[in-house]
């Protein structure tokens, strides 16, 4: 489909504006070196070729049919085509018709490709454009002078597709291909095209969905075996939370929670905005990778504008680097008297000998470790000289003088003056147009390196064959799953747990003061009824209870309004409450939660979510990207909690997802209380997967 040596255009046309006239000029403009079959029973000839009034008369059975129908003839198109022995299709039709009795225009268009063993690109997408075998399978105009290079870039919408297509930016692609409706073939599918072709250094992705999420991931893991760039905008972020179920996690993961965690996995880099997918193709489209350093040095010519980019840089985690002294006096020796040395650095002073200010302050960056990128942060307006002086000039020769990344950056992406943009393009040089684009960009490329810069990953130590084929079992008899046993299956997966005991009829408050004196006091009572999930907010939960008293009375108040089935637990010393957490989704699989924990847990929406397994250094960086986490460094004099028994407590509730994930539709651990000697689970709710 994608390299076809013979293409039938079915609806080709002469007549001016129509998508069968585009479809032909399209090949053209392409320069398609192949066999071309207009087909059109009202044509003996379009463009040059001879026309043939059906795809059962052209002479040779065709790779590729581009088939430019309306939906009511679609399905005799393919099927025609099919019977022709094409060997792949393209169809721009939306595929909507009226619903009826039996299966659907995209179930019976599917259900004839797969009998042929026919690709198909659509419906409802505007085609594809292969650069490298030069065929432009599409029905609307594309650029004259698309650039070959090393991006690939798949999109669920048309207009992205065009947007980024005739973006000025020049970018160079190897292929781009509107899926649409994705009827036969899928996203993975072009992924593993693109990285069959050694001319890949990025994946750009613009997607509403995974429709075959095995193949998806097994693509995004060859993508980052390769060290080929994944750069996705996933669409439909703000569509409500799924409660998938009624324990906190489902609630609190959310339908994007998913892929948040998928992209994790694999390193993928996720996009807000067509502007930030545009710069982070430019940088990651340049051979140049961060290798190591601390962050970004950048040079500026506006001390407002270097205070912006301080600010919003802030915001958004991109680190300045931590230069060394002694370029901090080098720099300081070069620059006019009164203006400060630092890391960014505003380097207009009066102007004069401006050019040789900035290179030397190049030079001092480049030359320090710590430096990960250079950024030459000014306004791209028309300069108006010529390129061997000026800013370009200094652009140019920061480039060359190393092979460490470096870039350009606007704040305004409207004032960039395109004729000066094309000259650093050239020359190879990326540009980033607008502050938060750009900035965003960057923390991807700074994201890169220190991804690749960590030790090999080391899997948590699975637990005895024996205690999972027990759990196993016991999750897929469908028995009730009380507190007790949900705390014991986290105990078996080594999960530190407070000790509890579940006490119900014809047991009462004799055997509740009798386990209570038995765990020693104070103690904590709450209700294990089976009908309450979420025990604080049903008045279930009575704590630091210090003696017979004061658990009986408690008993009683609970039972009275609750039933009468309750848990004794001992009290987890103090601590910073956190929530861990495990949901199935139906189409991923399971994930681990980790969320501020207690009564907020939902309100505060703190989470980070990601897939099972986990080493332990793993569960350290999910902490370290909660909004909560300066809390556990201690708060107004409280001590700090134990962050790593907290991380050896998520990475073993991974081995029980990894295990079990896929018989528990959630698992609640909330709070888990983590204090200065270690951490401990207090409270677990979990639900199995329905049937």
């Amino acid at each position: 489909m994608l390299e076809p040596r013979s293409v039938a255009v079915v609806g080709a046309s002469i007549k001016q504006g129509s998508l069968g006239a585009s479809m032909m000029r399209e090949l053209r403009r392409g320069g398609f070196e192949g066999s071309v079959y207009p087909v059109n029973p009202g044509y003996d000839d379009v463009d040059g070729y001879r026309c043939y009034p059906s795809i059962g008369e052209v002479p040779e059975p065709v790779d590729l049919a581009i088939l430019g129908v309306a939906n009511a003839r679609i399905e005799q198109a393919l099927s025609d085509a099919a019977a022709a022995g094409a060997g792949s299709a393209v169809t721009f039709s939306s595929l909507h018709e009226e619903p009826g009795d039996g299966p659907d225009l995209k179930q019976r268009l599917r259900a004839i490709a797969v009998e042929h063993g026919m690709p198909m690109c659509g419906g409802n997408g505007m085609g594809f454009v292969n650069v490298g075998s030069k065929t432009r399978a599409v029905g609307f105009e594309t650029p004259d002078d698309l650039r070959s290079g090393p991006v690939t870039f798949i999109s669920h919408s048309g207009s992205a597709f065009s947007a980024l297509s005739f973006s000025d930016r020049g970018i160079g692609f190897n292929l781009l291909v509107s899926s649409g409706q994705e009827v036969v073939t899928t996203m993975d599918a072009y992924m593993g095209y693109a990285l069959d072709l050694e001319t890949t250094r990025v994946l750009a992705l613009l997607l509403e969905t995974v429709r075959d999420p095995e193949a998806f991931r097994a693509q995004l893991a060859r993508a980052d075996e390769q060290g080929v760039a994944v750069l996705a905008l996933k669409v439909g972020r703000s569509s409500a939370s799924q409660a998938m179920v009624t324990a906190h996690s489902g609630a609190l993961a959310g339908e994007h929670g998913v892929y948040e965690a998928l992209f994790d996995a694999y390193g993928v880099h996720e996009m807000r905005t067509l502007d930030e997918l545009a710069d982070t193709i430019e940088l990651f489209a340049s051979p140049r990778r961060v290798s190591g350093g601390s962050g970004i040095a950048s040079i500026h010519d506006s001390g407002g504008e270097r205070a912006m980019v301080v600010d919003l840089a802030g915001e958004l985690g991109v680190p300045f680097a931590d230069v060394r002294a002694e370029t901090i006096a080098r720099i300081e020796d070069t620059l006019d008297p009164g203006m400060e040395s630092a890391n960014p650095l505003d380097a207009w002073g009066t102007g004069i000998d401006g050019d040789r200010i900035f290179r030397d302050a190049f030079a001092a960056f480049r030359e320090d470790p710590e430096v990960s990128v250079s950024v030459f942060c000014i306004d791209l307006t028309l300069q108006g000289e010529p390129y061997d002086q000026g800013y370009l000039q200094i652009a140019r020769e920061a480039w060359q003088a190393s092979d460490q990344p470096f870039c350009m950056l606007s704040n305004l992406a409207s004032a960039v003056a395109q004729s000066e943009v094309r000259i650093l393009r050239d020359a190879g040089i990326p540009v980033l147009e607008g502050t938060d684009s750009g900035l965003r960009a960057l923390r991807h490329l700074l994201d890169d390196g220190a991804r690749r810069a960590r030790t090999a990953t080391t899997m948590p130590e699975p637990v005895a064959a024996e205690i999972r084929t027990r759990w196993r079992a016991e999750l897929q008899r469908g028995d009730a799953l009380n507190e007790t046993v949900v705390m014991q299956l986290l105990a078996d997966y080594g999960v530190p747990t407070v000790a509890s005991v579940t006490i119900a009829p014809p047991e009462g408050i004799a055997e509740v003061v009798a386990a209570a004196e038995k765990l020693g006091y104070p103690v904590a009572l709450k209700t294990a009824s089976p009908e309450i999930s979420h025990k604080t907010e049903a008045g279930g939960v009575r704590l630091g209870l210090v003696d017979a008293e004061s658990l009986t009375a408690a008993y009683t108040d609970i039972t009275d309004r609750l039933g009468p089935v309750v848990t004794v637990a001992a009290m987890a010393p103090p601590g910073v409450e956190v929530a861990l957490g495990v949901v199935h989704d139906p189409t991923f699989g399971p994930l681990v939660l980790v969320a501020a924990g207690g009564v907020l847990v939902e309100l505060l929406h703190d989470r980070v979510l990601a897939m099972p397994p986990l080493d332990v250094s793993a569960a350290h960086r999910m902490i370290e990207r909660l909004t909560m986490r300066p809390i556990l460094d201690g708060v107004r004099g409280a001590p700090a909690a134990d962050v790593d028994a907290l991380a050896r407590a998520i990475s073993r509730l991974s081995v029980l997802a990894a295990d079990l994930g896929d018989l528990l539709a959630a698992l609640d651990v909330n709070p888990v209380i983590a204090g200065p000697s270690g951490c401990l689970a207090v409270d677990a709710l979990a639900e199995r997967v329905p049937g």
